[in-house]
């Protein structure tokens, strides 16, 4: 399973201040030397933590891989265009969460999702849709030729008690599974840390995990190095 990590905290923090420390593109560049597999940023539209200049730099500097999450509007999907990271993930966007609350829904905005989409492929860039572990959004994503999934594991990471903790973990499974069937490439996030990747490794048919939050946060106790490394350990142990 491989692990990239999510910068956006990093940048709001710079931004808390109005400062330009601490550097999330430094961050990157460091996280990448301690083994990460590749770096999350999402390019909001109201550019609350990464903003286009971060992207640009990352898309010079890293040496990994770069997945840009953004909202599939026409101001985002252009940036993509032009930067070409080489994985692109649509997710939804409101102005009032303070991170993103749940899956797109695909199969209510199907002509707009497809059409960002066709735009990327044309600038031949892989397509990935952020989604709930629900069949239906998987087949309408497989209907619209999209080349990956990330499952949101929000309710996962949220289960209370061992029942719907269980509960939770299966319906990302059987999820994980259908979209192999479909010929789907499957990524995984949201709320994962050091404790529920411990059962969520068990998953065989995710293939990527981006956890931004649980690293940073532990960093802050351990540093970056320490952090990268338990959680790189915890992916591995598939």
């Amino acid at each position: 399973m491989r692990f990239c990590i999510n910068v956006d905290h990093i940048a709001t923090l710079r931004n808390a201040r109005g400062e330009v420390q601490p550097d999330p593109v430094t961050f990157a560049l460091m996280a990448e030397q301690f083994g990460v597999d590749g770096i999350v940023v999402h390019l909001r539209e109201d550019r609350r933590h990464i903003n286009e200049r971060d992207v640009r730099l990352l898309r010079e500097l890293i040496t990994t891989k770069l997945d840009l999450e953004m909202a599939a509007v026409d101001e985002i999907i252009d940036i993509a265009c032009d930067i070409r990271p080489e994985l692109a993930t649509i997710v939804p966007e409101r102005r009032q969460e303070l991170t993103t609350e749940g899956g797109i829904n695909v199969i209510d905005n199907i002509k707009q999702i497809k059409n960002a989409i066709d735009r990327l492929h044309e600038a031949e860039i892989t397509v990935s849709l952020f989604i709930e572990p629900d069949i239906n959004q998987i087949d309408a994503a497989a209907e619209i030729n999209a080349d990956f999934i990330e499952i949101h594991t929000g309710n996962y990471a949220n289960a209370v008690g061992e029942e719907e903790l269980f509960d939770e973990l299966e319906r990302v499974r059987v999820a994980a599974k259908h979209a192999k069937k479909l010929g789907l490439g499957v990524n995984a996030g949201h709320g994962l840390n050091y404790i529920n990747m411990k059962d969520f490794v068990a998953i065989s048919e995710i293939d990527e995990v981006s956890i931004g939050h649980a690293v940073i946060a532990r960093a802050v106790f351990v540093g970056l190095d320490q952090a990268i490394k338990e959680m790189r350990e915890l992916t591995k142990q598939q």
